[in-house]
């Protein structure tokens, strides 16, 4: 038995309701930048509650389409930036993207399990994992866990200092040559230690990008980036090959429906 009546039954929130005519009026009637109406002025308009009204507004911020400022009001966000995550944009960890990348910190740890079975290695086995954020139009639009096998850098020297740690494991990948990669992006929301990096809230909508790298015919990095939704949108460029992977379908550590950027080097 299908269900179709089963959805049709089901009441739309009017908030969500609110939220669709919202959005019209943003299209036709105002521009970037400008200020909305006061919300007692909203609430007169469309003939509802401001509690419902607010429950709207908080969902079009939530999306990206409004942005509040203290002391001015409720103002149409600007248009999501574009961000390039094409290889040719940003090349290799360690070389171009490290303009773009600002490091937090680099911890050494033995794999989880669930990080193992992502990279193919045994659980237990010593992986770098370097932290960043990267900065577009001086705003934190992104974070990232970068997860490298120690036996794929059997030459890391030593060091004395966190900072250390993380600029020899990236110049070792820079030394490394790509044999491919293959990239998964799916939505997702940040947690906390992720929100906190991207300044929004918990549980804010983000894309989450998991990126592998090949070398010398096996996997030698995991980067997991996770793009701010609100903001940006996410360009391959004209070289990559888009793929819509089912649910279920193996694409790296993510999971869930995703569209799936394979590269050749």
């Amino acid at each position: 038995m299908g269900t179709t009546g089963q959805l049709a039954a089901v009441p739309e929130p009017k908030y969500w309701h609110l939220r669709t005519v919202l959005l019209r009026a943003i299209d036709t009637e105002f521009s970037t930048g400008q200020v909305l109406p006061n919300e007692r002025e909203l609430s007169a308009r469309f003939g509802v509650a401001r509690a419902t009204l607010r429950q709207a507004l908080d969902q079009l911020e939530l999306e990206g389409r409004l942005v509040r400022r203290r002391g001015i009001g409720t103002l149409i966000a600007a248009p999501r930036v574009g961000v390039p995550v094409n290889r040719h944009e940003e090349g290799w960890p360690g070389t171009a993207r490290s303009q773009a990348w600002r490091t937090v910190d680099c911890t050494t740890a033995p794999a989880t399990a669930r990080l193992a079975k992502a990279l193919g290695i045994a659980e237990g086995a010593t992986v770098h994992t370097v932290r960043r954020v990267r900065l577009v139009q001086g705003q934190n639009m992104a974070t990232e866990s970068l997860h490298v096998p120690a036996a794929a850098l059997p030459h890391l020297p030593g060091f004395r200092a966190e900072s250390d740690r993380a600029r020899s494991v990236l110049r070792q990948l820079e030394r490394l040559e790509v044999d491919g990669e293959s990239r998964a992006v799916e939505l997702g929301v940040a947690e906390a230690e992720e929100a906190a990096l991207l300044e929004r809230p918990p549980g804010s909508p983000v894309l989450v990008m998991t990126t592998q790298y090949a070398a010398a015919g096996r996997l030698v990095a995991l980067a997991v980036s996770t793009y701010r939704a609100d903001t940006c949108k996410l360009t391959f460029g004209e070289a990559g090959v888009v793929e819509v992977t089912p649910v279920g379908a193996p694409v790296g550590a993510a999971t869930g429906a995703a569209a799936e950027v394979r590269t050749a080097s």
